[in-house]
């Protein structure tokens, strides 16, 4: 895609709006216009091409170069043979004359004569002497009147061509310039706009992955929302997604904002928003307070969602449990222990559904020549390579791979191959797949496969465990991100409630490995710092969530 001139350069330019709905008719008017000086370029290109590469082989050259090289040859005074001596020449034998043989078939019919050098001293000799060949190339046998034709032509000509291809250049030039200065108009150029949004997309058109930068002014760079990661990202990175040709990755749609809201948002000028609000209509206005009102009941709730005590989530838990545990009949227990795997290995297998979708997309080739069973056995070993590069990279608390997939931290805590084959083969079983033909067929094998695996083949109980750790390692995740954002609000006994309960959980996974938790010093540190609030504001007691703390040095 052609992307605007605002992103082409650095993201604080400003530029104007033109398209706006009181000039949409004098805007159409312009593309038509552009359309047609675009046309016409294209055709003078074509002509200029036609004298900078000519002929008729496959070497094709500049047509005033190729004049210009004839008329230094025919410009060229041939330079007298070196004298040499009668009969003789430094290397070189004198030229005798040359033997002639008679051919003839068997029937003494069509006779063919043929010469040959004789032989002198032992030498065989040439009939021409290449001393007498000129130091450079010449003309030679031409009366002064060819050559004064000649050379008028060539000189007219030449001239003629170097004049039509100047005034290809200055026209193509002028249309250039032309297209450039079409929007250029103090009619145009009343609103500037700033680029604010870029969303991207990957694959394609029928599954893919998508993420978008947002520009954040008071931070004044740019943010990368992907998934659940949120970073900063630098302006090539934005450009190198956007104009397509890596990784079957471009931009598909660009936001603009008002210049004036743009600043205003850097520095948070609410009362410039509130005055642009009242000058609008009732009917907007209203509609906007009525938005706005949504919003904030959306987030109300759902602060109040995630505020509920961790103890209720872990009771629950617990008590689910404990009727897996006291199932009376032995088959029933299995059977629901086998439900819940499947059911956490399914959840895990959705959260890669856009990583799978494109994983099947890459198969088409493939799938076509080889059907779906290579397929399938193509995009499996496209997707292990993918996810095994993923675990060899350091988490870092702006970025942990392991959040991306259950692969990476299968494969960072070196689970057992079992563990991880069915994992991966899980995912493309998926019932989430069925966006086509394909995708269906692959689902279907890649079940068949599943149920051809046995107790034998894998121990179901260390499955089962091992999906439970990476469902707990999310959960901490959240419980810390939820921690450190209510932190950020100041909302510091809600937040260290949060916290605790990560921390606990986090050291249940830590148990087991070192890269099953998260860093267990981050989390220490602001349930820290939301504790020493609490002692300042003499409500420490208060802030205290009903499940006790394991015994951690502050």
């Amino acid at each position: 895609m052609v992307l605007p001139p605002s992103m082409h350069t650095s993201c604080s330019r400003d530029s104007f709006f033109r398209f706006l709905h009181s000039n949409k008719e004098l805007i159409q008017a312009r593309r038509e216009e552009i359309k047609k000086l675009t046309d016409r370029m294209a055709l003078l290109q074509q002509k200029l091409e036609r004298y900078m590469r000519y002929g008729s082989g496959a070497g094709r050259f500049p047509l005033r170069d190729m004049l210009l090289y004839v008329l230094e040859f025919a410009s060229t005074k041939p330079t007298p043979a070196e004298p040499h001596v009668k009969g003789h020449t430094s290397g070189m034998p004198p030229v005798h004359s040359r033997g002639i043989v008679i051919q003839t078939t068997e029937n003494d019919e069509d006779a063919v004569a043929s010469s040959y050098p004789e032989p002198v001293d032992g030498l065989y000799q040439f009939p021409w002497d290449p001393v007498e060949i000129p130091e450079y190339p010449a003309p030679r046998g031409v009366t002064e009147d060819e050559m004064s034709l000649v050379m008028t032509c060539l000189q007219r000509w030449r001239k003629e061509v170097e004049q039509d291809i100047q005034g290809l250049q200055d026209s193509i030039a002028l249309l250039e310039e032309t297209i450039e200065l079409m929007y250029v108009d103090p009619s145009l150029h009343q609103v500037p706009y700033h680029l604010h949004a870029v969303l991207v997309h990957e694959g394609q058109a029928n599954a893919g992955h998508y993420w978008a930068y947002i520009y954040n002014p008071p931070r004044k760079s740019w943010l990368k929302y992907n998934d659940i990661s949120v970073t900063e990202a630098s302006w090539e990175e934005l450009e190198r997604d956007s104009f397509g040709g890596l990784k079957n990755a471009s931009a598909y749609c660009l936001m603009y904002i008002d210049e004036v809201l743009f600043r205003c948002a850097a520095v948070e000028n609410n009362g410039y928003i509130r005055r642009e609000v009242e000058a609008l209509s009732a009917e907007l206005q209203h509609y906007i307070q009525e938005h706005n009102w949504r919003v904030e009941q959306e987030m109300a709730e759902w602060e109040e969602e995630q505020s509920c005590k961790m103890a209720q989530i872990e009771e629950s838990e617990s008590s689910v449990d404990s009727q897996y545990l006291s199932t009376d009949s032995g088959q029933e227990q299995s059977s629901l222990s086998e439900h819940g795997v499947c059911a956490l290995s399914s959840e895990h297998a959705t959260i890669a559904k856009d990583q799978t979708a494109q994983a099947i997309a890459n198969t088409a080739d493939v799938y076509e020549k080889n059907g779906v069973e290579a397929a399938l056995v193509e995009a499996f070993h496209e997707e292990y390579s993918r996810l095994y590069l993923l675990s060899k990279e350091t988490p870092t608390p702006q970025n942990d791979p392991r959040l991306q997939h259950v692969l990476v931290y299968l494969l960072q805590n070196d689970a057992p191959k079992r563990v991880v084959e069915r994992t991966l083969l899980e995912q493309f079983a998926d019932k989430n797949l069925s966006f086509d033909e394909r995708s269906i067929s692959i689902m279907k094998v890649a079940r068949a496969k599943l149920k051809g695996i046995g107790p034998d083949d894998i121990n179901m109980e260390d499955y089962r465990k091992w999906h439970e750790d990476y469902s707990l390692f999310r959960k901490v995740s959240v419980y810390l991100l939820t921690g450190l954002e209510l932190y950020q609000n100041e909302k510091y006994c809600e937040a260290l409630t949060y916290l605790v309960y990560a921390y606990q959980s986090n050291m249940t996974l830590l148990s087991k490995g070192p890269n099953r938790g998260v860093d267990e010093a981050l989390i220490a540190l602001y349930r820290r710092k939301c504790l020493l609030v609490g002692i300042h504001g003499r409500n420490a007691l208060l802030c205290l969530p009903p499940l006790c703390e394991p015994a951690v040095g502050f």
